[in-house]
């Protein structure tokens, strides 16, 4: 009894201590490290801040060694080691205690000791060995907790070594009662395999019993090693295809849990890796796709939602859509996914589009004339990366005939870049597509000449290396050869007359290596003259030791000849004495050799280049060093492209952020202190926020507002109104007639226009003109489009009777509304054009069919169709006899299935001519989005419950209307007339307008004029609806 009466004496003033102030222990150990963190951001230099933390480390090491260190202690002591690694200061003395910290304690003592552990050490560590024991106890812990870290240290920090004593542990676990569990245990698996294969093959069966857990995320962990060995040995997998589609499909169709969707997605993510999978396990093998045809078209559709995550999907469906064994149907959508993302105003979008469609031209490279001005456009794209991006299609689609063009582009973009990365890319493809498609030696030395001058000392050696070997090697034909070598002596020898000291270092070595050489085919040009020149490249202070090596090298090539001698002796005596070996000796073959001619001849003889040479590629003479230099522990030897890759493995993340994405009618103010006014999010998942930003005052922008905008949604817009330019009909009663088609004169196109449309052709050629899938879904036909036609002899008294029954009143003038079909010429004078007609709830159609030949024709039929528009017949289609010289009208009602920007119809014509002979034509029309939209009239109250209950939005800045008293009413009252809005009503600076599209799509506007700018805010319940009708908007604004 007095032994425990002792004792509880003994503890009692720590108790009373610890229970007097519950919480000094905590605040104290909280007050410390928010007090280091505190001290560190008020310090000035970076001396300050060694000088802090050298005393934040000896006094953690004090307390850390003390035996009186409790456990709570120790976790702070930790966590102050942790942020002082974090600086980049080592704490190489906590790490022990770390190890001893994840041994013993409570679960959350471990964790921290874990947590430090996993932050301190790597895979290499030899404090590593210590934890083997306790992972290997916590693994076997009936605690979850600690069962959950010891997994998670496994697959973080575990060598390959150490996999044996703990597989079988790590096994077990993939039967475990908990899903989370399983999922540790599966992403463990994972890691074993990417760094020892060999040691889980034998659980292979049991990943698949991990693909077909019942728990969602156990199943997703497990894709991840499928993903890894199918990109192995695909054929191996292969029967597992039904099971990835039948899991895409349960995804897709919203099975899971709401706890894996993201923004209403259903599990992005696991769609995006299993659409990974499937590409894999489809390429070249027709039945495997056939299998995944439904789920790939489902996962298209569904898609649809206006986010960035969705967008990953699509790009993801069309990466494997090409990537498998092609289906038409499924293309078609594929392609028009790629425009869209092409077309879009948004960077993120457009760069997706460029990359989607670099990856695409590789299978069918004509599927880029579909967008070539767009291309064009995005060469002179503010956004580097989208500049970028198209550089890297342009060198896909290089080919012989656009060589030149492409080659000058690239060529361009890296006089300007300061990227050290993107100047070594560029040159790297700018050398590959010279050697390859050069259409002759002057260009492609110039060519190669220009690389190693904007290159510099950053371009790779084997770029050099491999121009120098096809200088040497040639062609098969000997004059051709000859050709080649003499132009570049002659392009060098005036490189060097000019100013050398201008040139890179490594242009200079390859220079050197040339004319020494080949300088003697040049019959008018001495050897003493290379050699002068060639020291004048030694007396440049820029020049590098191997530079001079190169440079005495080519000179002793140049020996003969007693002009050239004086030189020879005073460049081989200046170096002789060179501190450099390598120069040292280089000078001293030099004067050995240009004093004994004999020798020289020997050892240097004149056409040793022509004679084939033995080399061993294996190196067999360096065995023995290199087996004794491994047994000594030398590292095996790897390739440049393994190190590159280990290289940027290693890399960290570059944590500076890209620039903003400006919307399209903004100016692009840079980012170093200045921001652009009103800067509205474009962004759907932003649709709470307000179109107005607060921002510092005398910032400084470059206004645009008077400048005409020539890029839009749907490409250039310059080009396409000279394509396609809206007519005005005239006006009956509340109907509009309206006319596509290109006006009887056309106005010529700007020189700029002009000067790009000849560069698309440049940089386009030779990638075929037959008919592909368009990148918006259609198929470009080789014929033209609707244009106007000729003066018909018809009159207009033939035509109105011929439209008495017609739904509108004729038109004065025939040529006022017919326009040329694009109808075969052999159809003997029959001839089609259309027009459309505004009414309340429909748009009308009306083909007009007229017959200028003096024979009739007879069976008539015309069939219309269209995947964007509903097309629903309101006349008889088929004319038993069409007379000559007379007009038919045929009438067809459309409305619009889904928004678009410009929407297209397409019919098929056929008939008999009179000696029975069958005819057949294709024809096509394109409506603006404009005719189908209608005005909603609305009163607030119903406009702002519609305006809550949409979610698809976009939000933009538009110019007003300048020169007028109220630009916000004038401004609308263009919107008004022109796209048929309903302006709700305008308050103050603010106004809402509401527009409906046939049939009962709707959309809403609220504009607000800010900064001298309209800003607006569109929401509709239909996704693409605000995008095309912004279009439509910016377009008739900058038409003011």
């Amino acid at each position: 009894m007095s032994d425990v009466v002792e004792k509880t004496l003994t503890a009692l003033p720590s108790l009373l201590s610890f229970d007097s102030q519950p919480g000094a222990a905590k605040l104290s150990s909280t007050s410390k490290l928010a007090s280091l963190i505190r001290g560190i951001t008020e310090l000035t230099s970076k001396h300050e801040e060694e000088k802090l933390i050298q005393q934040e480390l000896a006094a953690i090491k004090d307390q850390v060694s003390s035996p009186n260190t409790s456990m709570r202690q120790m976790k702070e002591l930790m966590v102050r080691a942790i942020y002082c690694e974090m600086l980049g200061y080592k704490a190489s003395f906590c790490y022990i205690h770390a190890i001893k910290l994840a041994q013993q304690g409570t679960a959350l003592d471990k964790r921290v000791g874990y947590l430090a552990v996993a932050l301190f050490l790597n895979e290499s560590h030899e404090l590593l060995l210590l934890l083997v024991n306790t992972v290997l106890k916590d693994l076997q812990s009936t605690n979850l907790i600690e069962v959950c870290m010891a997994l998670t240290i496994v697959s973080q920090l575990f060598p390959k070594d150490m996999i044996p004593a703990i597989l079988p542990l790590v096994e077990e676990k993939l039967t475990h009662p908990k899903e989370i569990i399983r999922r540790k245990a599966v992403l463990a698996l994972y890691k074993f395999y990417l760094i020892a294969p060999n040691q889980v093959q034998h659980i292979h069966n049991k990943f698949r019993k991990a693909l077909c857990d019942k728990d969602p995320g156990v199943m997703t962990a497990s894709l991840h090693i499928y993903l890894q060995m199918i990109k192995e040995n695909p054929e191996r997998y292969k029967d597992l295809t039904d099971s990835f589609v039948t899991i895409l499909k349960q995804v897709v169709g919203g099975k899971l849990p709401m706890d894996y969707n993201y923004h209403s997605v259903p599990s992005p993510w696991l769609q995006i890796q299993l659409l990974k999978i499937l590409s894999l396990l489809g390429k070249d093998d027709q039945s495997t796709s056939e299998i995944m045809y439904e789920v790939l078209d489902e996962s298209l559709r569904r898609a649809e939602m206006n986010h960035n995550i969705t967008y990953a999907i699509l790009y993801e469906c069309v990466k494997c859509i090409y990537t498998i064994h092609p289906k038409h149907e499924l293309l078609e959508k594929a392609a028009k996914c790629i425009g869209n993302f092409i077309l879009s105003p948004k960077i993120n979008l457009k760069y997706i589009g460029l990359k989607a469609l670099t990856y695409v031209v590789q299978q069918d490279p004509k599927l880029a004339l579909q967008h070539q001005m767009t291309i064009i456009e995005c060469l002179d794209h503010a956004d580097l990366i989208i500049k970028r991006e198209t550089l890297e299609l342009l060198f896909r689609i290089t080919n012989g005939k656009n060589v030149t063009v492409i080659v000058e582009k690239l060529l361009e973009f890296l006089r300007t870049s300061k990227d050290d990365y993107t100047t070594i890319d560029l040159m790297g493809k700018v050398a590959e597509v010279a050697e390859k498609y050069a259409p002759d030696n002057k260009w492609f030395i110039g060519t190669m000449n220009t690389v190693f001058s904007l290159g510099g000392d950053l371009m790779q050696p084997d770029i050099p290396n491999n121009f120098l070997k096809l200088i040497s090697e040639g062609f098969d034909d000997g004059e051709q050869d000859r050709m080649l070598r003499l132009f570049a002596v002659d392009s060098y020898v005036s490189l060097l007359q000019g100013e050398p000291e201008r040139l890179p270092q490594r242009f200079l070595q390859v220079i050197s290596w040339v004319l020494g050489e080949y300088s003697h085919l040049r019959d008018d040009l001495e050897p003493a003259t290379v050699v002068r020149l060639l020291a004048n490249v030694l007396d440049l202070k820029q020049a590098s030791s191997e530079t001079k090596s190169w440079v005495l090298l080519a000179m002793t090539k140049l020996c003969e000849g007693e002009a050239a001698k004086p030189v020879l002796q005073g460049v081989s005596e200046t170096f002789c004495s060179s501190m450099d070996t390598v120069l040292r000796q280089r000078a001293q073959e030099l004067q050995n050799l240009h004093l004994n001619p004999e020798l020289w001849a020997r050892v240097l003889p004149r056409d040793a280049f022509t004679e084939p040479l033995e080399v061993d590629s294996s190196l067999s003479f360096l065995d023995e060093y290199v087996s004794e230099a491994l047994a000594a522990g030398a590292a095996p030897y790897k390739s440049p492209h393994q190190r590159q890759e280990e290289l940027a493995q290693a890399k960290a993340v570059s944590m500076e952020p890209y620039s903003l994405s400006l919307p399209v009618s903004m100016s692009l103010s840079s980012l170093d202190g200045r921001q652009s006014p009103t800067l509205p999010s474009m962004s759907s998942g932003l649709s709470g926020d307000s179109t107005d930003h607060s921002h510092k005052a005398g910032t400084t922008t470059l206004k645009l507002d008077k400048v005409k905008r020539v890029w839009g949604r749907e490409g250039y817009l310059a080009q396409r109104e000279s394509a396609a330019v809206e007519v005005p009909g005239p006006v009956h009663s509340a109907d509009q007639i309206e006319e596509v088609g290109i006006t009887q004169n056309p106005t010529p196109p700007p020189v700029a226009d002009q000067e790009k449309q000849q560069l698309a052709s440049s940089l386009f050629v030779g990638l075929g003109s037959q008919t592909s899938s368009s990148l918006m879904g259609k198929s470009e036909p080789k014929h033209q489009r609707l244009r106007k036609k000729a003066k018909d002899p018809v009159s207009s008294s033939e035509i109105s009777k011929q439209t008495s029954n017609s739904i509108i009143p004729p038109p004065n003038s025939l040529d006022n509304l017919l326009c040329n079909s694009n109808m075969d010429p052999k159809s003997h004078g029959v001839d089609l054009s259309a027009c459309h007609v505004h009414k309340d709830n429909t748009l009308v159609l009306l083909v007009f069919i007229s017959n200028s030949s003096n024979s009739d024709v007879q069976q008539f039929i015309v069939q219309v169709d269209s995947g964007d528009v509903e097309v629903s017949c309101l006349s008889e289609s088929l004319i038993d006899e069409l007379r000559c010289h007379h007009v038919e009208v045929c009438q067809y009602s459309l409305t619009a299935k889904r928004p678009s920007v410009h929407l297209e119809v397409s019919g098929l014509v056929s008939f008999n001519m009179p000696d029975r002979t069958p005819q057949t034509t294709h024809f096509s029309y394109k409506l603006p989005l404009p005719s189908f939209i209608r005005p909603l009239e609305l009163s607030t109250e119903e406009y702002g419950t519609m305006w809550l209950a949409f979610s698809h939005d976009t939000k933009q800045n538009l110019t007003l209307v300048a020169d007028v008293q109220d630009s916000l009413r004038a401004t609308l009252d263009v919107l008004e007339r022109k796209l048929h809005l309903h302006v709700v009503a305008v308050i103050g600076m603010e106004g809402i307008v509401a527009c409906r599209l046939l049939r009962d799509q709707l959309c809403l506007m609220h504009c607000r004029v800010h900064g001298g700018t309209l800003a607006v805010w569109l929401r509709s319940s239909v996704p693409d609806l605000p995008d095309c009708l912004l279009y439509h908007c910016q377009r008739v604004l900058q038409e003011v």
